[in-house]
């Protein structure tokens, strides 16, 4: 692939909507379960997901092998997942297991991929990670490759700076698609929106905590493009998408916490508790206690989803009663004609 110095014109491919991050599961042996992972992403985009992100952080992708990742790519293809919909993670270590992987999932027709970097060695330099993204681009010389960036230093401790960003989008404007920045650092994300996003580039963030400000500032979401609709699971929570964040105020927070809340007395109740859940080592009892030797049931997910939609509804309910207490305090002398409230009120 020649370096080009140009951004090409909007991608019709880019994914819009948002992306979940997708647990892989595992059998008592330890072996991924392709099963069980097709079913889960049917149900993710049965419910509103408008992409999947298979093989990252949440995915434990960094205890699977090559041939492992390639093969549940395939098992999710053939369970009729469609490769429009998946962001894959194809970042290893080795330069050439990222390169094969990468290679695989744009021969199979993805979206995108998720591209962590080289991480095993710290201290790299900028010129480093730059050959090492850049060799990636060339050896899989394709047109239809679209890299999302994948940000996550405090996972990695190899984190990717505006220099780097820059002088990737100058080489390659085309395959350089955007980047999750999942640093926790929203001053990071205010950086990255302020210097690239004019400039087509994808910027979303790995934490609910910032989603309406990223969205404020240009971005497109959380764990992946949010552009619209309503309120979508994603590994047992909701995003918010732009349409009903009146419903949130300021903050995403209170909904996040309220779920939480919700799937603690969810996994209480017996008849809705799954088979075990299993993680590879070193991960052993590493998800979050609430999830800890119990796997959620498609019946538990269902309703936690359902108690989110509940909630925003009654918030908007609340803020629009607010807001008729709030005209029916007005007085006439502050009404205009027709008992309209005069622009100073509005």
């Amino acid at each position: 692939m020649t370096p080009a110095t140009t951004r090409p014109t909007a991608d019709p491919r880019r994914l819009s909507g948002v992306l979940a991050p997708v647990l892989t599961p595992f059998r008592a042996d330890l072996a991924p379960d392709p099963a069980r992972l097709v079913a889960h992403c049917r149900w993710l985009l049965a419910h509103g997901c408008a992409g999947l992100a298979p093989f990252g952080t949440t995915s434990e992708a960094s205890s699977l092998s090559a041939d492992e990742r390639e093969a549940l790519l395939d098992a999710l293809l053939e369970g009729g997942i469609p490769p429009g919909r998946l962001v894959p993670g194809t970042g290893c270590c080795a330069l050439p297991d990222t390169v094969r992987l990468t290679a695989h999932a744009v021969r199979r027709g993805c979206a995108g991929v998720l591209v962590l970097p080289p991480f095993y060695y710290k201290g790299v330099s900028d010129d480093g990670l730059f050959r090492a993204f850049a060799e990636v681009i060339e050896r899989v010389g394709d047109d239809r490759l679209r890299v999302y960036l994948y940000h996550i230093p405090p996972v990695a401790q190899v984190g990717l700076g505006a220099a780097l960003v820059e002088r990737l989008l100058r080489a390659y404007p085309r395959a350089i698609a955007g980047m999750k920045d999942s640093s926790g650092d929203l001053a990071n994300t205010r950086r990255m929106l302020d210097l690239f996003a004019a400039r087509g580039f994808d910027v979303f963030v790995g934490s609910e905590r910032f989603l309406l400000e990223n969205m404020r500032g240009g971005g497109v979401g959380k764990g992946g493009v949010a552009r619209g609709g309503d309120a979508v699971p994603a590994h047992g929570g909701l995003h918010v998408r732009p349409h009903r964040v009146g419903a949130l105020g300021q903050d995403p927070v209170p909904l996040v916490e309220h779920l939480v809340e919700d799937l603690h007395a969810l996994v209480g109740q017996p008849d809705l508790v799954g088979v075990g859940v299993h993680q590879r080592p070193p991960h052993l009892g590493a998800l979050p206690r609430l999830l800890r030797g119990v796997q959620l049931t498609a019946d538990v997910l269902d309703r936690l989803l359902h108690r989110g939609q509940q909630w925003l509804e009654q918030r908007e309910h609340a803020l629009r009663g607010s807001r008729g207490r709030l005209l029916d305090g007005v007085g006439d002398s502050d009404r205009g004609h027709g008992g309209q409230p005069s622009e100073g009120t509005r």
